[in-house]
This record gives structure tokens, C-alpha cells and sequence, in this order.
């Protein structure tokens, strides 16, 4: 498809700036996100329409349903934190950050065993990296946390990795699919650059997680029920293998480095726990909560 230079900068800046619009506003509004990710569980029924393949059903089903269902119902049960209701007390423990740290295994998983299928060997290897220093959500002898719903308004859901990691794993997943499905790589840009803007915008790392659970979810949610990126930002022509080969390259060249100096600074760390970014929470802030070890299993007040 011949797209003008013009069509590519103005549908791709447009769809970005949607993205960061529409993070903010679920950020500020848990109870209708909520709903509304629920409610797009509905469109199921159109999706055999548009997915083709066990990578894009993996890929919708692991990423929709989480978001709805687990996203959502923590986000509502910290925004009621002193409600001791067990609906709402179970959705404050422990297992949910547990879920969404294997969710995001899987999202990279899924993607290294295709980038494997389809000899992207540099880049699947990157995959790898990636997927063992995913920080756990905390460390048995660990005085911090790494993933949290907030305790105060708006509940998000925050992540305390490094932005070496989360620059590691932009990078990556755009080479993935430059060489998975070149056609939608304009608009699967979008969405990872604004996950990348959306922190940065707000001064406030710890939001990157939010920011990419939200414009995924929004972009495979349009991708299973209608083709609306090829019309105005095809990339099927930007496709090319020499390219694909040298960014899996780069990509590995500086993703062995960062494991390296990963895993080094864990096990220098008396408490065994990998670097993090700024402002993270302590475990003992938590104290008293269902995320409390100690308080796990009863019924509580906070």
C-alpha cells in the first residue's frame, strides 16, 4: 500500500497522543476502567474474525483477560483498602501481583517462541534475558517491593524495574515485530512509545507498567475486532531482513552487558534483590494489609 510520508506522521502522532489521553484518563477513573475492559470481554465472539494463529490468540487472551479481570478488580479492591469484604480483600493479595508478573513472562514468552519459529535467533535470545530479569514482585529475604497496586488514589499499578530494562524491552519487542508482522509495525510503535512518553511525561518511572498494560490491551482489543491501522499506517513495505538482522544484533549486544551487570549487582546485594528504580516502596509500608505475610490469610482492618 503507498502511504505518504504526511499520512504516516499525522495518523501515528494522532494515535500516540490518543494513547496518552486515554492512559490518563483510566489512571484517574478505576471503577469505569474497569467496567469497560470487563465489558470488551463481550466482543469475544467477533474475534475469530480478525486473529489468525495460535501467537495472536495467545497474545489477545493473555493480555485482555488480565487486564479486565485482575487489573481491574485490584485496582477497585485497594481504592476500598479499609473494606474488609473477602471479594475485595482476596483481590489485595498477594497472588495478584504474582499473576501479573507471569503475565508479563508470558507476553515476552510468546513472543521469543515465535521470534525462535521465525529464525529472529539475536533477538529471541534478547527475549530470554528479558523474561529472567523480570524483577519478582518480592524476595524472601527482600526488604522491597517491586510490583504494587498503590495504596493511594488512583490504585495504580505500579512496576520498579531499571529504564535500562524498560528501554531493553522497547526495543525488543519493536524488533519482534518488525520481523513477526512488519505491516503493523507503525501503529505497534505507537503503542510502545507511549509507554515510554507516558512515564517520562509524568516524571514518575514507576508508571511504565501502567502505561503498557493499558495501550496493549487498547491495541489488541481494535486488533481483534477490526482492521483499522492498515488503511492509514501499513508498514508491509518498511519490511526488510538485513535491517530485522542488525537490530537483533544491536539489541543483543546490549542486552548481554545489562545481564551481566543485573545479575552481578544482585548477588552483591545482601538482601539478594536486583536493582530497582527510585522511590520504591518498602515492604514494610505494606505492613498490616493482605500483601503483610504476617497479616496473610485472616481477615483485616487497615
Amino acid at each position: 500500500m503507498n502511504i505518504p510520508a504526511w499520512q504516516y506522521i499525522v495518523s501515528m502522532g494522532g494515535y500516540i497522543l490518543f494513547l496518552l489521553l486515554m492512559v490518563e484518563g483510566m489512571r484517574r477513573t478505576p471503577k469505569l476502567t474497569a467496567a469497560f475492559w470487563l465489558l470488551s470481554l463481550l466482543t469475544a465472539p467477533l474475534w475469530a474474525e480478525n486473529l489468525d494463529g495460535w501467537f495472536r490468540w495467545a497474545k489477545t487472551v493473555s493480555v485482555l483477560i488480565p487486564t479486565a479481570i485482575v487489573v481491574g478488580g485490584a485496582r477497585i479492591a485497594w481504592l476500598y483498602h479499609d473494606n474488609p469484604n473477602k471479594f475485595l480483600s482476596f483481590f489485595r493479595g498477594d497472588w495478584v501481583l504474582k499473576v501479573l508478573y507471569a503475565v508479563l513472562f508470558l507476553n515476552i514468552a510468546e513472543a521469543t517462541v515465535k521470534d525462535f519459529a521465525t529464525a529472529n535467533y539475536f533477538n529471541a535470545i534478547c527475549g530470554v534475558i528479558l523474561c529472567i530479569t523480570i524483577p519478582f514482585p518480592r524476595y524472601k529475604n527482600g526488604q522491597r517491593m517491586y510490583w504494587v497496586i498503590g495504596r493511594g488514589k488512583p490504585n495504580d499499578l505500579l512496576f520498579y524495574s531499571t529504564a535500562a530494562w524498560n528501554f531493553l524491552y522497547t526495543t525488543w519487542n519493536l524488533a519482534f515485530v518488525f520481523g513477526e508482522n512488519p505491516g503493523f509495525f507503525a501503529s505497534s510503535f505507537c503503542i510502545l512509545m507511549a509507554a515510554e512518553l507516558y512515564p517520562l511525561i509524568k516524571g514518575r518511572p514507576e508508571l511504565y507498567m501502567t502505561a503498557r498494560v493499558y495501550t496493549l490491551a487498547f491495541h489488541i482489543l481494535v486488533r481483534a475486532n477490526a482492521d483499522i491501522f492498515t488503511p492509514v499506517m501499513d508498514s508491509s513495505s518498511w519490511a526488510n531482513e538485513q535491517v530485522l538482522w542488525f537490530w537483533g544484533a544491536i539489541n543483543l549486544v546490549l542486552h548481554i552487558p545489562f545481564a551481566i551487570w543485573y545479575f552481578n549487582k544482585k548477588r552483591n546485594n545482601p538482601t539478594g534483590e536486583p536493582p530497582c528504580g527510585k522511590n520504591q516502596p518498602l515492604m514494610s509500608e505494606y505492613a498490616g494489609t493482605e500483601l503483610d505475610p504476617v497479616m496473610r490469610g485472616k481477615r483485616i482492618r487497615v
